[in-house]
């Protein structure tokens, strides 16, 4: 099975990761279950952080199942040298003696990288976890394509984590090959854009069509994990079908949907944001029987209390005009069932 080097690092992994977001979403036992069938299957890296709740402890309960070696990635959104403690609480929850990758997580803003940069930022914090060999490299992760082709030039750090996937493929166009000129490792996060996308063929073929890019889908279910690795296992590029989804869906989408990373929450009024957003993906999936579902019914009620207060576009790092587009869904949804 194919195996990439990361970057300049020393670590060789298979070219398929898996991302820790999902398991929050599901009981103890249950992300046990899918964490060890994705190491069972050879899934190599596996990636969470510091702002997944838990994560972190879920996989620590998983990594006691496996029996082979696995390389762990986690990140911290601590702009400040106190991010060594988080990393001590990182190796607490995880149970383990070292973390292989540590990224600086979600530096958005030139802001955030000025400071986690700067005297007393982050990144000295790092530095100092990685002298004392409780972490091996470290790494930074943005939702920004100009934060992370200015860290590629300064050239800091050993691994880059960008969003990466058919309907977000900017990052192949420059972020990409400076990274590589560099020797800087590439993570693709979000290579199904947060959900947006359902395939798994489409969307990881894409990823995978760059020789040395890793990406880590997700995933809470033992069929999605399965799926994921099947697709990985035939080793096969675009087909003509994957290409008519993608020109479809590129269509459809247009750069404004939500990826369902939460960066917008908490909103005042209690409403489930990437729910609302995703609202066209749910009644797809569930048709009439959404009428009788409760908790679909309490979500169209809040969202209709929405004061348009703009709380959540302020954090949102593709500066989505979420009030406005939630409007259009509950609009959508409206004319929907008065049809």
């Amino acid at each position: 099975m194919k195996k990439i080097r990361l970057g300049r690092t020393n670590l060789y992994v298979n070219r398929l990761g898996w991302g820790g977001i999902p398991i929050q979403r599901v009981n103890e036992q249950a992300a046990v279950s899918v964490v060890k069938a994705v190491g069972d299957m050879g899934v190599e890296l596996l990636d969470t952080a510091r702002g997944y709740t838990d994560s972190e402890y879920k996989l620590g309960l998983a990594l006691q199942t496996i029996d082979q070696s696995v390389i762990l990635s986690s990140k911290s959104q601590l702009r400040t040298e106190k991010i060594e403690d988080d990393v001590r609480k990182s190796l607490n929850q995880m149970k383990v003696s070292r973390i292989h990758i540590y990224h600086l997580h979600a530096v958005n803003r030139f802001e955030d990288y000025d400071q986690v940069m700067g005297p007393g930022g982050a990144y000295e914090g790092l530095q100092r976890m990685r002298d004392r060999g409780l972490i091996g490299h470290i790494g930074i992760s943005s939702h920004s394509l100009k934060v992370l082709e200015r860290a590629i030039e300064e050239n800091h750090f050993d691994v880059i984590m960008a969003c990466y996937s058919f309907l977000e493929p900017e990052a192949d166009q420059k972020v990409f090959p400076l990274a590589r000129a560099k020797e800087i490792g590439i993570i693709a996060m979000k290579p199904f854009s947060g959900g947006v996308i359902e395939e798994p063929g489409p969307a990881l073929r894409f990823v995978l069509s760059q020789p040395d890019v890793l990406p880590i889908p997700g995933s809470e279910t033992l069929e999605k994990a399965r799926m994921n690795w099947e697709v990985f296992s035939q080793n096969r590029g675009l087909t003509s079908a994957d290409r008519q989804y993608i020109d479809a869906l590129r269509r459809e989408m247009d750069h404004q949907f939500c990826r369902r990373c939460d960066y917008c929450q908490p909103c005042p009024e209690k409403i489930s944001i990437q729910h609302l957003m995703g609202l066209r993906s749910i009644v797809k999936r569930f048709g009439s029987n959404t009428q009788e579902l409760d908790w679909f019914q309490t979500l169209i009620e809040k969202g209709r209390n929405c004061t348009e207060c703009g709380e959540c576009s302020t954090r949102c790092p593709y500066q989505l005009a979420i009030p406005e587009l939630i409007k259009k869904n509950l609009a959508w949804y409206d004319d929907l069932m008065s049809k």
